[in-house]
């Protein structure tokens, strides 16, 4: 029930993120679009007022060319046609044309210095019948983007007008976006890490949850059998029944120390494992004799496994640079998965050798392998990812400590350990440790 209602709150806080980020990006690009289309209308009314500028520059030369005394007849300015219109007209009317060219430079002039660079022409158009009579530009099929300004009429009738052309409007428009786009990218893409970066770690943060569940059913579990024992040998000792059966009685004792120690050891582990993480153990490392802690091993697994267990050894390397007690603990943790993860018939062979840096011991077994999917996670505390399928059909149980209790020992021999597997044939783990303190 509370897995059920933390996976629904996960999924909740996740959908919330996404759809805040969706909501944060539609902002942004509402607000980018915005400031699109109040820029390209400022270019258009800078336009519109830079070409009635060229007009009226236009016709003042116009004018200057007409002979002193002439009469040029201008209208009153209304709403629909502005002043410029009669001058323009009054001048046409006496004969002088305007030059559409002449009109061109003076926009691109004009323009230069608002800061505006873009290339341009200037179009004289029937406004009635929507053509162009008359370009500046020799090509008006060229396929540049466009803005144009509004049509000034040069004719009281409406029947005539000129208009701007400006040519890539776009780059001067995101030009003066520049900033903002690029800040607007930065501010998104911290916004997406952040929300990513939240959203793994809740992934993480409901792992570790179903890391805590598991480890909490598998110590319980775990340590239930044990205790289990205890209590059942000890009640038989207590009882008296078992006072006139030595043999019987010594053997209940046994039992109730066999898992009284296993309890203490899988205690140690974890503590050990606490403590290598925080870097409060030191190891004793001396030069320790193999052959003596590889015998007393084999001859334990011998007794103690229900399996048929068939030991190999090749010792090349007499001794290690080790703290003996957790090199034992180390090879004991291989060879006892070794035989979990096997079948019933069970052959593991041993084999150390030397260089001039590292003593090497390889620990290698006929049992069920691990995939290649699996095979990175071994390591990791509380991972039991290919053991917990095999165990499904096999029986086998545990923590999930044990190759991390050995990967975090070997790390603080400052040594390394390698493993190569191939599913249903083989597993095999090499570790590698350091002569002497120099080659840390």
């Amino acid at each position: 029930m509370e897995t059920s209602k933390r996976k629904k709150n996960i999924l909740f806080i996740t959908i919330l993120s996404v759809v805040g980020l969706i909501g944060a990006m539609a902002l942004q690009m509402i607000w980018i679009y915005n400031s699109y289309e109040l820029i390209k209308n400022d270019l258009l009314k800078v336009s519109f007022e830079v070409f009635e500028k060229v007009l009226r520059e236009e016709t003042n030369l116009a004018c200057k060319e007409i002979p002193e005394g002439t009469e040029i007849l201008a209208g009153p300015e209304s709403d629909s046609i502005p002043q410029i219109t009669y001058l323009y007209e009054g001048v046409q009317n006496l004969g002088f044309e305007m030059s559409i060219n002449r009109m061109d430079s003076l926009a691109t002039a004009f323009l230069k210095d608002r800061d505006i660079s873009n290339n341009l022409y200037v179009n004289l158009i029937d406004i009635k019948n929507d053509t162009i009579i008359k370009s500046s530009s020799v090509n008006q099929s060229d396929t540049h983007s466009k803005l144009n300004s509004k049509i000034i009429p040069i004719k009281t009738d409406l029947s005539q007008g000129v208009q701007l052309v400006l040519l890539n409007p776009y780059t001067y428009i995101f030009k003066r976006m520049g900033l903002m786009l690029a800040g607007t990218f930065i501010i998104m893409l911290l916004v997406i890490v952040c929300i990513s970066y939240q959203v793994r770690f809740i992934s993480r943060f409901e792992k570790i949850f179903q890391i805590r569940e598991d480890f909490s059913y598998a110590m319980i579990h775990d340590m239930k059998t044990p205790l289990t024992s205890i209590i059942m040998a000890l009640k038989f000792l207590r009882s008296g029944k078992l006072d006139n059966r030595q043999e019987m009685k010594n053997k209940y004792f046994d039992i109730a120390e066999n898992e009284a120690d296993h309890l203490l050891t899988l205690t140690n582990k974890v503590l050990t494992i606490s403590k290598l993480e925080n870097h409060k153990l030191e190891m004793n490392r001396t030069e320790v004799e193999l052959t003596p802690i590889i015998d007393k091993l084999t001859e334990k697994f011998k007794a103690k496994s229900q399996k048929t267990v068939n030991f190999i050894t090749d010792i090349k390397a007499e001794t290690a640079y080790a703290d003996a007690e957790y090199l034992e603990e180390v090879l004991s943790n291989l060879i006892d998965n070794s035989i979990k993860y096997s079948n019933e018939s069970v052959e593991i062979k041993i084999s150390t050798a030397q260089d001039d840096r590292y003593t090497m011991m390889k620990i290698r077994d006929n049992g069920f392998g691990i995939s290649e999917k699996d095979i990175h996670l071994i390591f990791q505390k509380f991972e039991r990812a290919s053991a917990t399928k095999r165990s499904r059909k096999n029986g086998a149980s545990g923590f999930g400590l044990g190759l991390s209790f050995v990967d975090q020992v070997v790390k603080a021999h400052h040594g390394k350990i390698f493993v190569t597997s191939i599913e249903g044939e083989f597993t095999e783990f090499i570790i590698y440790l350091p002569l002497t303190d120099s080659e840390e």
